[in-house]
């Protein structure tokens, strides 16, 4: 054997040599390809194998444990957002406000005449302090509870299951005001919001928190949708928190195996079915 042939290289750079071997793949690896492991070096591509293998950390409900409530912020962002564009051009509030239909005598608007995105844009949408004493409140109130409950949601859910859930309950919110109150122009995060005080109560139960602290918070936002009879839109709220509560008992009971996953998904997809067709028919009548 000669010393030529006795040179052993890198097998990802041929040209280094190499007496080092990947304790994984027992293959020659350089410097620039080592990584240091538990025992020896592996090779970049052995490091990034175990990476894939290694399981996820979740959460009880499922969810990607994630420190940072991302979505919780970009919620806040885009209601923000939509408040300037009121502020700057008042009849965005009026285009893309929560309406079944208009009153008779008035120009065609509204779900009934085909501008479904009203279901959703109204959500996103709050009274402004041209409209009386509520004025800005309304979406301090709407964000300081978004702030201090979506964080605490979000974080059990992940981001996914907790942005479904905050869509399905500014629907759900929508769609009963479609369904009670059509000829009232609504807009709010309310109904979002009151889903996920709904999510925060059946996590707390499934959870174990203290009982005593989760009934009073629930007694809280049920007076709260009481009060809310004689402000702004009870219909909204009440949807809201009858979404979030069926989206989180999917969630928090749905069997801790290979199937979970599936049951979450296809009862969010069955209750948006059942929205859209309950608002379809409204609408149907309405027009």
């Amino acid at each position: 054997m000669t010393a030529e042939s006795a040179v052993t290289t890198c097998f990802r750079h041929p040209k280094v040599e190499s007496h080092v071997r990947c304790t994984r793949c027992d293959r020659f690896i350089c410097p620039s390809c080592m990584r240091e492991a538990a025992v020896g070096h592996q090779c970049v591509e052995c490091v990034k194998e175990g990476v894939r293998s290694v399981r996820q950390a979740r959460t009880a409900f499922g969810g990607r444990i994630s420190a940072v409530p991302v979505v919780t912020y970009v919620l806040i962002g885009l209601n923000v957002l939509a408040y300037l564009a009121e502020l700057a051009r008042p009849s965005v509030e009026s285009r893309f406000d929560m309406l079944g239909t208009a009153p008779a005598g008035y120009l065609p608007e509204g779900v009934a005449h085909g501008e479904w995105y009203r279901l959703l844009t109204g959500a996103f949408l709050h009274l402004t302090p041209a409209e009386g004493a509520f004025g800005i409140t309304h979406i301090l109130f709407n964000m300081l509870a978004l702030w201090n409950v979506g964080r605490v949601v979000e974080a059990q859910l992940g981001r996914v299951r907790y942005l479904a859930l905050y869509l399905l309950s500014a629907l759900g919110g929508s769609v009963l005001v479609l369904l009670l109150a059509p000829q009232t122009p609504t807009v709010g995060a309310s109904g979002a919001v009151f889903g996920l005080g709904a999510a925060y109560y059946v996590m707390g139960r499934r959870l174990g928190y203290d009982r005593r602290a989760v009934n009073q918070y629930m007694a809280g936002l049920l007076v709260w949708l009481v009060v809310s009879a004689w402000m702004t839109s009870w219909q909204g709220h009440l949807g809201g928190l009858l979404a979030g509560g069926a989206v989180t008992l999917a969630y928090a009971y749905a069997p801790r195996d290979g199937r979970r996953t599936l049951v979450q998904a296809g009862v969010c997809v069955a209750l948006l079915v059942l929205l859209v067709v309950l608002a379809a028919v409204k609408a149907s009548s309405l027009s």
